[in-house]
């Protein structure tokens, strides 16, 4: 019995080592670790497998050897705003372009053009005895843009427009709402605020400066047009808006009558020229004898 269960047990081995073996199953593949920014690699792969193929159990790693955390630096960057525009000079006072303009003088005598005789002007009776004389317009009698036979004694360099913000009772209703300087230039009752004011006048490419020293010409009243936007009413002189000393005609070259531009100006933006020189009306006149007596009487005092 026993011969035939151990021929039995070889058969069935004999038999099982001819079967085909069933396939091994793999090991599950171990997944690689991410390592984040505050650990950085070791220098090696990151298995952390043994010889022996075997996971060694996590080591707590000792609280000295701990690093800090990286800290992330950042940047700000200013926001660039946009430079603002420039400011662009504005004229104080507006040019009156192409105005027909004439030419005339202290001591003119009345003309069919000019019917009124330029010995007085419309805020002084003695104009002409305040010059020194007739400023003649004859370039053979002209020095240094003033007369030759004498120095004047008013700025040689003198315009007129056609308004006159005196009347007999004062000042003109309108003078206070449209002159533009009358609140801070103003002295009282009667006294005016336009004789003196500076002017630019402009032609080609040259500009010269001058003081307003009479109403004219033609007209005494056409203040829509000396402060306003009119433009100058006809007359017997081709509508001209604008009469201006010899000084003025030889300083620009221009004709007897002409075109040229004109504006107000404060007397801040008149420079140093041939207009600064004479007069006792003259601006720059005034105050360099102001500075020149307050030196005197500092010198006086130092003694």
């Amino acid at each position: 019995m026993k011969k035939i269960l151990r021929s039995t047990a070889m058969m069935a081995a004999s038999v099982a080592s001819l079967l085909p073996l069933p396939p091994a199953v793999a090991a599950p593949a171990k997944q690689k670790k991410q390592r984040s920014a505050n650990h950085p690699p070791r220098g090696r792969d990151d298995d952390t497998s043994s010889a022996n193929g075997h996971d060694d159990p996590p080591k707590a790693a000792p609280t000295a050897a701990l690093a800090a955390p990286a800290t992330t630096a950042v940047t700000f960057t200013p926001t660039l705003m946009p430079a603002p525009a420039p400011v662009v000079a504005q004229d104080r006072y507006p040019w009156r372009r192409d105005i027909v303009t004439t030419t005339f003088w202290i001591g003119e005598k009345p003309a069919r053009n000019n019917p009124v005789p330029n010995r007085a002007s419309s805020w002084d009776a003695d104009w002409a005895k305040h010059y020194g004389g007739t400023d003649s317009p004859d370039k053979n009698d002209r020095v240094d843009f003033r007369p030759a036979a004498f120095v004047p004694g008013q700025n040689p360099f003198y315009v007129a427009l056609p308004y006159n913000d005196i009347q007999a009772s004062g000042h003109k209703p309108e003078a206070a709402s449209l002159i533009p300087w009358f609140k801070a230039d103003c002295k009282g009752p009667g006294k005016t605020v336009c004789k003196g004011r500076w002017l630019a006048i402009r032609f080609k490419d040259r500009v010269t400066y001058a003081q307003w020293e009479d109403a004219g010409p033609f007209r005494t009243d056409h203040a829509s047009y000396v402060f306003g936007n009119e433009r100058p009413k006809p007359n017997l002189n081709k509508g001209a808006g604008l009469d201006v000393s010899p000084a003025v005609r030889d300083y620009l070259g221009m004709n007897d009558t002409d075109v040229t531009d004109w504006k107000f100006v404060d007397f801040d933006e008149v420079p140093p020229g041939p207009w600064s020189k004479f007069g006792d009306n003259n601006t720059f006149v005034i105050n360099q004898r102001l500075a020149d007596a307050r030196l005197a009487s500092a010198k006086s005092a130092a003694r």
